[in-house]
């Protein structure tokens, strides 16, 4: 048996693994998927204090407090900013990192570091009225949809889930200094349909931190996979808690 923690990027809730939650279950696995700080049951703890730092300290405290080890420990999107930092603080209770269509960070570099499209949106919401909300993307002609979504019905789905982020997330910095996360292992998700104009990937290193070679899959789907493509994505993931 496997633990995996599934961290949800921007915008969404825990919600959004609602359909690889079940499949991975019940092949015998422990699954939690949190909301964070600020999204879904959590979403009255909105507020500008709340940042990546936040969203670590949500991953590390489930852990510990839990007593979860060997996690398979997925972040989508934004969440690759969260799940590094939280192996940089307890690495050995990490036995993989799953970086799912995330950004991959470096020590010390932000999300609009990772991103530069993400300036934008920090300067949006330091010039709005709230001088903090940045609100979800808008929807887009298909085939890029509403995070890579296109079925009206789960288009539908996703909104009611879907929150501000509040900017300190995209500003604050993520700490790689533990040289122990180095030794866990990596496999990187990449969604390759509908991507966005503006929307970068940094190229994968050849070679993974702890001196493997690269481990890279892509679904041909979204942004939002766990929603179009659940199936395929649980299959991804029960390959990962067999190896």
């Amino acid at each position: 048996m496997s633990t995996y923690v599934l961290v949800h990027g921007a915008w969404h809730s825990g919600q959004c693994w609602e359909r690889v939650v079940p499949l991975l279950e019940s092949a015998g696995h422990r699954v939690a998927a949190p909301s964070l700080t600020g999204y879904g049951d959590k979403a009255h703890l909105l507020g500008p204090e709340v940042g990546l730092d936040t969203h670590v300290a949500d991953i590390v405290g489930l852990i510990t407090e839990e007593d979860l080890t060997d996690v398979v420990l997925v972040g989508h999107s934004y969440a690759g900013l969260v799940i590094s930092s939280a192996a940089n603080q307890i690495p050995d209770r990490i036995a993989h990192l799953v970086y799912l269509d995330a950004m991959v960070p470096e020590d010390g570099e932000s999300a609009a570091d990772v991103q530069p499209v993400t300036r934008t949106l920090i300067e949006r919401a330091l010039e709005s009225g709230s001088g903090w909300r940045v609100p979800p993307l808008p929807e887009l002609p298909p085939p890029a949809g509403l995070f890579g979504v296109t079925d009206p019905a789960d288009v539908a789905w996703l909104r009611t889930m879907l929150s501000d982020q509040p900017v300190r997330c995209l500003q604050q910095p993520v700490r790689l200094d533990n040289p122990a996360v180095n030794a866990v292992p990596r496999t990187h998700i990449h969604c390759v349909a509908g991507m966005p104009e503006g929307i970068t990937r940094r190229p994968v290193p050849a070679t993974q931190p702890n001196g493997t070679p690269a481990q890279v899959w892509e679904l041909e789907t979204g942004h939002d996979c766990m929603i179009t493509m659940p199936v395929e994505l649980a299959g991804l993931l029960l390959k990962l808690g067999r190896q």
